[in-house]
């Protein structure tokens, strides 16, 4: 396997079981196996400078074990930017379930799952994330304290997704105030490409705000209920990347900027709540600034879960969660800024603020020692 930092490829050469972790700079991945469930999980904790370790759990239906693997180093790692460049005192992980969350994910799986997060003592703290409920959160807490957003019931947060999609709205405005002098969505065209509890509830605040939004995703049932709800247009059988749209709002798991999508684009913004966007960090961030579209980063603009679940570890009220959550504008403005200035890329502009940050901590605590 050979490591780089935009991705890990096992597509040849000869396999070394440290390369993606040093390519990425991860501490610890723990591997995790029940043979009675049929549990297979990945806990990826890449960086705890900051604090513990926090990030959601992912289970997927993966081809392939070495794309689980991918995945969850990436993430992860994502998961330590996001929180650095909000200012939260975390660290980051991620952990991803090998299975098809609608036939395989049991609450005696979820338990299992649970007491292996319980045995790395709170160095990295779960959450829920694609394939993943509050009700799994709760069955995870059963058997370990080192979980957020569980039922508000149980003195949690509950689910983080609609402050996801608060952050991911006011990120938005703020490309669009980059973009156009103006954050007025009104009358915007939007494309919001996956419609699950996240894109559901943008496609809310922007058809509150009066823009024209247009929908699509592989489920088309969500489709039909979420534009009966909201009035938002389906896109049909039209290619969400050629759609003549303002902003492209990329909701649905990552990637989907690459080599053959960015150059069929027509938006001016890309801005959306998926975590790893870029396909390859480098090589497609620079194709977008080439071709002059604004790219908001994904793990900028996507932090208001993470700032919803790290209210529950310091207790901040849904007020106060909101009005950190809110600032992602200002920080999303700060950052395209930077980038502009120092003619980098957004994502190249927030992962330097993010790692800044980083090493000040380790600076810190070095000097201390």
């Amino acid at each position: 396997m050979k490591g780089v930092e935009s991705q890990v490829d096992f597509s040849g050469g000869e396999f070394t079981v440290f390369g993606g972790m040093t390519s990425m700079n991860h501490e610890q991945v723990v591997y995790c196996y029940d043979r009675e469930t049929g549990l297979k999980a990945i806990i990826a904790i890449h960086n705890t400078i900051l604090g513990p370790a926090l990030g959601g759990t992912r289970m997927w239906a993966y081809e392939k074990e070495s794309d689980a693997l991918t995945d969850v180093l990436r993430l992860s790692r994502g998961m330590t930017y996001k929180a650095a460049v909000s200012g939260l005192n975390l660290g980051g992980g991620k952990a991803v379930i090998i299975g098809d969350a609608s036939k395989d994910k049991t609450d005696a799986l979820m338990r299992k799952f649970g007491a292996f997060v319980d045995r790395l003592g709170g160095a990295y703290i779960t959450a829920e994330d694609v394939g993943m409920h509050t009700r799994d959160m709760d069955i995870v807490r059963s058997v370990t304290p080192h979980v957020t957003g569980v039922s508000e019931s149980l003195g949690g947060s509950g689910n983080p997704s609609p402050v996801t999609a608060y952050g991911v709205y006011h990120g938005m405005k703020a490309a669009a105030k980059f973009k156009w002098g103006s954050d007025d969505l009104n009358g915007r065209k939007v494309l919001v490409q996956g419609i699950g509890a996240v894109g559901e509830t943008l496609v809310k605040h922007l058809t509150e705000e009066g823009a024209k939004v247009i929908i699509t995703d592989i489920s088309n049932q969500r489709i039909e209920e979420v534009s009966g709800r909201y009035g938002a247009q389906p896109l049909g059988s039209g290619n969400p990347y050629s759609a003549d749209v303002d902003i492209y709002a990329p909701c649905a798991l990552g990637a989907t900027l690459n080599d053959e999508t960015i150059a069929q684009l027509k938006c001016a913004v890309v801005a959306g709540a998926a975590n790893n966007q870029l396909k390859d960090e480098v090589k497609h961030g620079e194709a977008l600034m080439q071709r002059g579209i604004i790219y908001a980063p994904d793990f900028l603009i996507n932090a208001g879960g993470l700032i919803s679940v790290y209210s529950e570890i310091v207790k901040y009220s849904r007020e106060e969660t909101l009005r950190k959550t809110a600032d992602i504008y200002g920080h999303t403005l700060e950052i395209l800024s930077q980038a502009d200035v120092n003619r980098i890329t957004p994502h190249q502009a927030a992962i330097e603020s993010a790692r800044a940050r980083i090493e000040q901590a380790r600076t810190t605590q070095n000097t201390l020692n």
